[in-house]
């Protein structure tokens, strides 16, 4: 009697993978499949496209932000030169003013105003965006 080896093995696993491999069987699908499937595309179809992003409505807002930035830049560099050229007709007899706009350089009440100021605009801002937000609904 003949004893199998590993190779032999082998090629009997091989064999039998090739068999089941090459059956023609036609695959059909379990019952339901298409229609599930149509189902689904027609759902798909049917939602609405997203909404896009109101760009025109934000370019305003965009718009003034910038221009805002860039007279904040502005104004900070005429106080830095004007600043400059104070320091250097003063003959260094007196003490370099500070860089900052004379608006800047205030004590407490200063303080006080611009606090106000910057708590106001964050009141106006939050209910500016609550109303656009909630009057829509």
């Amino acid at each position: 009697m003949r004893r199998l080896t590993e190779h032999d093995q082998i090629g009997h696993d091989e064999d039998e993978i090739d068999r089941i491999l090459s059956r023609q069987d036609e695959i059909v699908p379990s019952s339901g499949f298409a229609a599930s499937v149509m189902e689904a595309v027609r759902r798909e179809a049917a939602v609405p496209p997203p909404i896009p992003f109101p760009w025109k409505r934000a370019m305003a807002g965009l718009l003034v932000g910038g221009l805002a930035l860039a007279l904040v830049l502005v104004a900070g560099i005429v106080a830095l030169v004007q600043s400059g050229r104070a320091a250097t007709t003063a003959h260094f007899s007196m003490p370099v003013p500070s860089t900052l706009p004379p608006m800047f350089n205030g004590g407490v009440e200063s303080a006080a105003i611009w606090t106000v100021l910057a708590l106001l605009l964050a009141f106006v801002s939050v209910k500016l965006s609550m109303r656009l937000a909630f009057g829509k609904a």
